[in-house]
């Protein structure tokens, strides 16, 4: 190997152990599905708009190909998303038409914009797709680049409400991770160029719902979720080439929750939901640490940090919300801080701001106001006018909280005890993404478009 080959692979060593840090925690940027703070809030000092509509304070509007749920992140001035876009550029027909019936969302509040329903997923497309990675310029909305990470026909169909791009990438500032799950995992620098890409199998959706829960990332290691009704596993994936680290079985059904990474007391503990225990286990080698049978079925909701617990959430059918320590070993399951049955949200994550908690019932815009330390309830549940089914996961930003719905409203509330309303947003197209923001300026992703908004 020449001088210069050892420097260059120097330098790219430098850069990977320079990022040794969990993404998420840069305030300056939007790095990961949750935000900076891991729990939906933004920077302190950001500032997002209060008002908007179809026309007003729009800075720019860009249609997206395809289709896809992925909540945009955001590193400087590039937002990062997917998209899964049908060969000859329309939907087919059995991905827009209603799925059959089946097990599914019956009496959740489910299903189509309008009402309940929608239940159970539908067949394998015949049509083939290419999932692919868009880069979008914060400034102009000008799609930057378009990288396509595979192209195939899905084994599988997907719930009518979902799509084959549900998952949200992540960023060390220097590599977008985008997982499509069953149609790959990539690598890609910040100019779109593949650095690698990883098939891990197919994944067998539970009533073929689709697949939905995002990689988590810290320092050189990629965590991959893959809960479902086959051989489910926990896959940790160096970030650098995209081999395995270690994979852990796990007694687990289909679920759609992304892992939440983080450190406590020197050792960095993976914590991922399931319908049968949450689990810790060592990011180092994916030993167990301890385990907590605290939800239910189809737990969704991203686990969240707050000082020396955990609080994670399912709302499928019955409602768990529990705060779990973190400096556990073993079976912790008679050592939870505390615990409610009242409510949670199933297909959102619950909002933490300044140790309060905003929860909403099922995919209902019914909303409990909690305390995240105690669990003691600070507001009865109220339900927010104009909003319909919750899939969005509401945002909080300086002193307020931002809940969009299906119907493509967003209902802005004062950030206290009660649910003040400061502003109902009209946007005209439906909101399955969550809403981000850094700096002024807050990014929405309609069904068609990716908005910026900012006055």
């Amino acid at each position: 190997m020449s001088k210069r080959t050892w420097l260059a692979a120097g330098i790219s060593a430098a850069i990977w152990n320079l990022c040794a840090i969990c993404p998420a925690q840069d305030s300056a940027n939007w790095a990961a599905w949750r935000g900076p703070n891991g729990n939906g809030s933004a920077a302190a000092d950001c500032q997002p708009p209060l008002k908007w509509s179809a026309t007003e304070n729009i800075k720019w509007k860009t249609e997206i190909p395809g289709r896809g749920h992925s909540t945009p992140i955001l590193w400087g001035e590039q937002l990062f998303l997917l998209t899964a876009v049908p060969k000859g550029g329309a939907a087919p027909a059995e991905e827009a038409a209603p799925a059959p019936r089946g097990e599914g969302e019956r009496g959740q509040g489910g299903g189509g914009r309008g009402g309940r329903g929608g239940r159970g997923g539908g067949g394998a497309p015949q049509s083939e797709y290419t999932f692919a990675v868009l880069c979008v310029d914060a400034n102009t909305g000008k799609i930057k680049w378009q990288t396509e990470v595979n192209e195939q026909k899905p084994h599988e169909g997907h719930h009518q409400t979902n799509t084959f791009a549900s998952c949200s990438a992540v960023t060390d500032g220097q590599h977008v991770f985008a997982s499509f799950g069953s149609f790959g995992i990539a690598c890609l620098t910040l100019d779109g160029k593949l650095v690698w890409k990883k098939d891990l199998g197919d994944m067998r959706t539970r009533n073929s719902f689709g697949e939905g829960a995002s990689p988590a990332l810290w320092g050189d290691t990629l965590v991959v979720p893959w809960d479902h009704e086959g051989d489910s596993a926990l896959y940790a994936l160096d970030a650098k080439s995209g081999e395995v680290k270690w994979k852990v079985d796990r007694e687990e059904p289909t679920i759609w929750a992304t892992p939440l990474i983080t450190e406590f007391k020197g050792r960095v503990q993976v914590i991922a939901s399931g319908s049968n225990r949450v689990r810790s286990y060592d990011l180092k080698d994916g030993k167990l640490i301890w385990e907590c049978q605290a939800l239910g079925p189809n737990p969704i909701p991203t686990p969240m940090r707050l000082g020396d617990t955990v609080i994670c959430a399912s709302g499928y059918r019955s409602y768990h919300l529990a705060a779990i320590p973190l400096d556990g070993e073993g079976d912790v399951t008679e050592r939870v801080v505390w615990k409610r049955n009242d409510s949670a949200p199933y297909v959102s994550t619950p909002v933490m701001y300044e140790e309060t908690l905003y929860v909403t019932k099922s995919q209902d815009p019914l909303l409990t106001i909690v305390n995240a330390k105690t669990g003691e309830t600070l507001m009865e549940p109220q339900r927010l006018p104009s909003l319909n089914n919750l899939y969005a996961s509401p945002l909080a930003a300086n002193g307020r909280i931002y809940f969009s719905s299906r119907n493509g409203t967003t209902v802005v509330l004062k950030h206290g005890n009660e649910a003040e309303v400061l502003a109902t947003n009209e946007l005209g197209e439906g909101l399955d993404a969550s809403p981000i923001a850094v700096g002024k300026r807050l990014f929405l992703r309609g069904e068609k478009h990716l908005f910026c908004v900012e006055q």
